[in-house]
């Protein structure tokens, strides 16, 4: 659904301004938070219910989101707690979050069947009724008017279906679970979804998949507006998807100039990081492939690294350990002005995730995505298209900013190799979905892509597809592709803003 506006992206967007609105306007000495439970009624106005069966329902699901927005977890569905129970610890300038990152908000969920077969108004009961034949426990039947499956009976084969002459008979799943690749979609007692946070990589496909907008991830906007209000400077690291993003007429210096007009100090592009994480991966990948590693895995997705080491835990030593770009930014960020804050803008939930982990900590201080940089946009009434452009301190080469696109960070590496070592052949194998990583991982158990440099991408298309994009896929690459054929640089080793002693 990504680059449609749909009722979900709307609400998203007015939780995300609200919030955003608050943390720009709030008295920073003594915060009411009134404010946030007056929000479900600016967004679902009057008494008349716009998605659901109840406009009372409809409200305490905008409380639960405001509640994640602001980085708190959910409260019980089955007991009592105040809805600004611990908003006086989020105003802070200092990170907040805390696992799990991604939730199934309880009674948003419409507790959709896992796997259904149901037979169609196209069903002309024919004669010849193959679905009966093909079913192997007799769960098929001709009724009066059309076949009949007897759901106690059917073991979900599929074989009526494939049967059916006129396409009669369709399969429904749980859009969330078929969603995620890394099946961590489960059910509660109810039978309605649940996260099985063992599994869960933070790839946030389920997010953009439900229909109902039960699911949602926690946000970092209150926390980095009160650190650019208390005066702290700090900088946006932007992922190279964010080109187009923000409209046709907001152009990447307008981009840069936006986010300045909401305080940032200083915007850097984080394809300078990919350029640093391709020379690491380069040569990590003639040094040790074939002799130490049978293979080399790309690391800039956290969601397939995370994924590939949980599910294939023999072959996580052959999974690159370099900086992602995300990182790779911040550490050169933070060497040049340690008391900063640096602020990842991506498209990514999984990020979120990253910059939790110990070694992240002391240089990522927050994660948004781009829905949520568009929240903040709109609490401050920014507009983009009117803004005289400005640049980067920093441009990333042709191939740094050609990560954002699936296949991306193999050439970039892969031409990186071709730099330092001319004779070297290196073969790629990739791949830009959960489920996809998995049949290459299982193909790499099986010795069949020793010598390969292995890509890895949680989300089809790769970053463009991310879950906190807002155009569609295809506009998404060809914007980034053109603003990568725009760079001075060419390749990673060409790029002098990542030479070695570069201030």
């Amino acid at each position: 659904m990504r680059g449609l506006f749909t009722p979900i992206t709307k609400i998203r967007r007015q939780v995300f301004t609200e919030v955003a609105h608050h943390a720009y306007e709030r008295n920073l000495e003594q915060t009411d938070y009134s404010y946030f439970y007056e929000s479900a009624y600016r967004i679902i106005p009057g008494e008349v219910a716009q998605y659901r069966d109840s406009v009372f329902k409809e409200r305490a699901i905008i409380r639960e989101r405001i509640r994640l927005t602001l980085g708190l977890p959910l409260r019980p569905a089955d007991a009592h707690q105040s809805f600004t129970e611990g908003m006086s610890d989020i105003a802070v300038a200092e990170k907040r979050l805390a696992k799990p990152l991604v939730s199934v908000i309880p009674f948003a969920c419409e507790a959709c069947p896992t796997d259904h077969f149901k037979v169609t108004d196209n069903c002309r009961k024919c004669l010849a009724h193959p679905c009966t034949s093909v079913c192997p426990v007799n769960a098929v039947s001709i009724g009066k008017t059309r076949a009949i499956i007897d759901h106690d009976k059917c073991i979900k084969c599929g074989r009526c279906q494939i049967a059916c002459p006129y396409h009669a008979i369709v399969r429904t799943g749980r859009p969330c679970a078929e969603a995620c690749g890394a099946n961590a979609i489960d059910s509660d007692e109810l039978g309605r979804a649940q996260i099985n946070q063992d599994k869960c990589v933070a790839c946030g496909m389920c997010i953009v998949s439900c229909p109902f907008a039960a699911i949602t991830d926690k946000s970092e906007i209150y926390q980095v507006v009160t650190a650019i209000r208390l005066g702290y400077r700090v900088y946006a690291a932007i992922a190279p998807s964010f080109v187009g993003q923000f409209g046709p007429l907001a152009t990447p210096g307008k981009v840069v100039a936006g986010l300045k007009k909401l305080g940032f100090a200083d915007v850097i592009e984080v394809g300078v990081g990919a350029d640093i994480g391709t020379v690491m991966e380069a040569e990590e990948f003639l040094e040790k492939v074939p002799g130490e590693l049978d293979f080399l895995g790309t690391s800039c997705c956290p969601a397939w690294e995370s994924f590939a080491r949980a599910i294939q835990p023999t072959l996580a030593h052959c999974i690159s350990n370099s900086s992602t770009p995300m990182v790779a930014t911040a550490h050169t960020l933070k060497a040049q002005d340690p008391q900063s804050k640096v602020v990842f803008i991506g498209p990514c939930i999984a990020k979120k995730l990253e910059a939790l982990e110990e070694e992240v900590l002391p240089f990522v201080d927050f994660v948004l995505t781009y829905e949520e940089l568009m929240g903040m946009f709109s609490a401050k009434s920014v507009d983009l298209a009117g803004l005289e452009e400005e640049s980067f301190r920093y441009q990333a080469s042709r191939d740094g900013r050609g990560y954002a696109v699936a296949g991306g960070v193999a050439a970039a590496i892969k031409n990186c190799i071709a730099e330092l070592d001319s004779a070297r052949e290196v073969s790629v194998q990739k791949a830009d979905s959960l489920s996809d990583c998995r049949k290459m991982l299982a193909l790499a158990k099986a010795g069949k892509v020793n010598g390969y440099l292995l890509e890895g991408m949680a989300c089809p298309g790769g970053c463009v597809g991310g879950p906190g994009t807002l155009m569609p896929i295809p506009k998404a690459g060809q914007a980034v592709n053109q603003f990568a054929s725009e760079s001075a640089y060419e390749t990673s080793l060409a790029n002098e803003s990542v030479l070695p002693g570069k201030d």
